[in-house]
């Protein structure tokens, strides 16, 4: 018998209800014991969920208040010194935020993306002395409550040398020299299970995937040989990408199942069934945990079908990795177009099409109706006319060179951007976003539903950015925003105007902690009809002398931020969009906006696992990005903004997009994510983060100029400027016009240093 199993489900509700529950905590409107009430009836929601899907091996351990590679830090007892030794849910959740506590504020643990996705873990932090040892219950815990609820538990733990990978270190050592005292703890936590009568383990081991050097492929071995004597069965799970040169290392480690990702890396199934032993348990990742579109369920039974040829051991069933990247429940999504929503599947959905998978291999006659309507979706969409428009396509074979390169080099737009700006030394600016306030969102609720006509609409909205104006005038900033109260999410709200996007009513996907979003879904070519942004930024200049920012969302990010038609490359898909924000970044242009910030919070993002792609990608991004930004004038400053990302290793690549200024998030990090910059020579201007805006913490003046003096021993004075890390929109205005009150004041005194 076929067993069918899942790697992780969604964690915030259906209808975000653990984001509402953790907001509330934060705002001390509930206690513990009332945010724990609701993360235990989210759980046993998921779980009865899944039990109805047929599923054989419920995972647990997947729920997280925040993010799963904190809850490996904090259950392997690594706690960052400033945080104190003993660990409780706030001491927890000031790691993941950096609140103050006492009147003392903590710097928050860093945060990056989870490989290339948009979820951020917070990233652990190794000393060389660093010591492991078992803190806290939650897995056993939640092990406990899966087994008394009668069903099968299948814990998931982060793997030993996967949380390795992703620690950062504050001094020059080998962080595998740590992997010894480390794997005792794993050890305990696989015996507590045992004790609890679990037979299977999930451990996750996504780095297999990477290019590991030769010292961390052995030390598996090394690892796994020492974990086989615990008294459980470990299911080792690899995704995001092919094994490639680790795949006879994986397949001959001593454990009892390897699960593969045969959505994102389909060709790696050959070689992998030339090295896995009979005797052990393949759990094939036939359904696509990271987008939205209706599997094939042919094409996959007849992927099933060629592994028994040749495999005579246990399969198993999976999606492709954890349904974390997928909204709930595709059945909430009444108003979606008819015609479309049968092509799309939410994470119940896809478990729904595992126990069709295991029907048609067991009972074929039973899963007929099933297999015929979902044939039918697939095929339906494969011969839509909505995916191709030929105005489209045709602009596509017009994008040359003359498409994607500057009238000039920077160091001559730069003059002229000076004579036209006038702005001082350490110009301060924003990221965009002002606090969207619940007045704010009502009157975009209001206005969506009709309880507003477009002439009050607009009126308010005027207002609004006429306030957001006004106060950066008092602030004293350089460079101001509109503030961006009319837009509901930087995707989103250009999607909602751009052709050849559709869009749900619950589609949240969590991005780190309590941070939801809900990407739109790119179903055919894309083109902008009219104008999307000009009006608001146009009115905005209006009411000031000081050079308006005009803000856009780049193509990459666009792309990166949304779920994606897969029946045309990404590259050609990442074209469309440039094309269309080209024309929107034009349109600003003549409407007399000075500067123009395109975002590409997500460039990074899309770097594929293996670095033998890497040039692939980063081709066609820069391209995509210049494409937008090259039509303009030489006076005409051109921004572009990314965050929370590691750049070292592309930064020729960020250089290559040429970009007058680009401002980044670098207070989390202390400005370590400046280090690039000490090699490299970025000859265009740069803003590193000074104020983390997703933190409650307010930043001094001293600590900004302490972050500002590290950044100029990096990169020069003059090309240096002085920004928040991200937007504001989720922060209160107290603390907002004191952070930035703060931070102007900070390059008061930077510039009265150089005079």
């Amino acid at each position: 018998m076929i067993k069918i199993h899942n790697l992780g489900f969604p964690r915030l509700g259906e209808h975000r209800e653990l984001k509402s529950a953790l907001e509330r905590y934060w705002r001390d409107d509930i206690d513990h014991a009332a945010l724990h009430a609701v993360a235990a009836k989210l759980r046993q929601r998921h779980w009865q969920l899944q039990v109805n899907s047929g599923l054989d091996l419920i995972p647990v351990g997947d729920f997280s208040y925040y993010d799963q590679v904190l809850d490996t830090s904090v259950m392997l007892g690594v706690i960052p010194e400033r945080f104190g030794t003993s660990i409780d849910l706030d001491t927890y959740f000031r790691m993941a935020r950096g609140q103050a506590n006492d009147g003392v504020a903590f710097r928050a643990c860093e945060m990056t993306k989870w490989f290339d996705t948009n979820y951020h873990y917070l990233v652990p932090e190794v000393t060389a002395d660093q010591q492991f040892e078992l803190s806290g219950t939650k897995l056993f815990d939640e092990t406990r409550e899966l087994q008394v609820l009668g069903y099968q538990p299948k814990p998931v733990l982060l793997g030993p040398l996967t949380w390795l990978w992703l620690a950062k270190t504050s001094s020059d050592f080998n962080k595998l020299d740590l992997l010894d005292r480390l794997l005792p703890v794993y050890s305990n936590i696989l015996q507590r299970l045992a004790y609890q009568d679990v037979e299977w383990v999930q451990i996750d081991e996504p780095i297999l995937v990477l290019d590991l050097p030769h010292d961390w492929r052995n030390a598996f071995e090394r690892a796994y040989n020492r974990l086989q004597s615990c008294p459980v069965k470990i299911l080792l799970a690899t995704y995001f990408g092919e094994l490639g040169e680790n795949t006879s290392l994986a397949c001959k480690l001593p454990v009892a199942a390897l699960h593969i990702d045969l959505v994102r890396a389909p060709e790696q199934l050959t070689a992998v069934l030339d090295n896995i032993a009979n005797h052990k348990v393949l759990s094939l990742g036939l359904i696509d945990g990271r987008n939205i579109w209706r599997t094939d369920l042919n094409a996959a039974l007849a992927t099933v079908a060629t592994v028994r040829e040749r495999f005579k051991g246990e399969l198993w069933l999976a999606p492709s990795c954890s349904l974390l990247h997928v909204p709930v429940d595709l059945e909430s999504e009444t108003a979606l177009n008819p015609a479309i929503k049968p092509w799309l599947a939410f994470a119940r959905q896809k478990l729904r099409e595992l126990e069709v998978l295991r029907l048609a291999l067991e009972e074929p006659e039973a899963a007929e109706p099933d297999l015929i309507v979902s044939e039918r979706a697939v095929r339906s969409r494969r011969e839509s006319g909505w995916l191709h428009n030929p105005a489209v396509q045709a602009q596509l074979t017009n994008i040359d060179n003359s498409l994607t390169r500057r009238r000039n080099p920077f160091p001559v737009r730069r003059e002229q951007q000076r004579a036209k700006l006038k702005l001082p030394s350490y110009p301060t600016t924003t990221i965009g976003s002002f606090p969207q306030t619940p007045e704010i969102r009502k009157a975009r609720a209001d206005f969506k539903h009709g309880l507003i006509n477009e002439t009050d609409y607009v009126r308010y909205m005027q207002q609004t950015i006429a306030f957001c104006v006004r106060e950066q005038e008092n602030l004293g900033l350089d460079v101001l925003v509109h503030g961006e109260a009319e837009r509901n999410d930087m995707v989103e709200y250009f999607g909602e105007q751009l052709d050849g996007f559709v869009f749900t009513a619950n589609g949240w996907v969590q991005s780190y902690g309590s941070r939801c979003v809900k990407p739109p879904i790119i179903y055919g070519d894309v083109s902008r009809s009219k104008p999307m942004t000009v009006r608001w930024s146009q009115f905005a200049q209006s009411l000031t002398d000081k050079p308006m920012k005009g803000m856009l969302t780049g193509p990459v990010t666009l792309l990166n931020w949304s779920f994606v038609r897969d029946d045309q490359t990404r590259s050609t898909t990442a074209y469309q969009l440039a094309l269309a924000i080209r024309e929107e970044v034009n349109d600003l242009e003549r409407a007399g906006i000075p500067i123009i910030q395109i975002d590409e919070a997500a460039f990074r993002e899309g770097l594929p696992p293996r670095q033998s792609r890497w040039n692939e990608y980063l081709d066609w991004a820069v391209r995509a990005f210049r494409v937008c930004s090259s039509g303009v004038k030489d006076s005409t400053q051109i921004h572009t903004h990314m965050c929370y990302s590691e750049f070292n290793d592309i930064i020729s690549a960020i250089a290559e997009l040429d970009a007058d200024v680009i401002t980044i998030e670098t207070s989390r990090s202390n400005m370590e994510l400046l280090d690039a910059f000490i090699d490299f020579n970025y000859p265009n201007e740069i803003g590193p983060g000074v104020y983390d805006i997703h933190s409650p913490n307010v930043p001094t003046t001293q600590d900004m100029i302490a972050l500002l003096k590290k950044a100029g021993g990096r990169i020069n004075s003059d090309q240096l400027w002085v920004n928040p890390d991200c937007g504001l929109k989720t922060r209160q205005w107290q603390d907002v016009r004191i952070s930035l009150a703060n931070m102007t004041e900070a390059a008061k005194v930077l510039r009265s240093a150089v005079g």
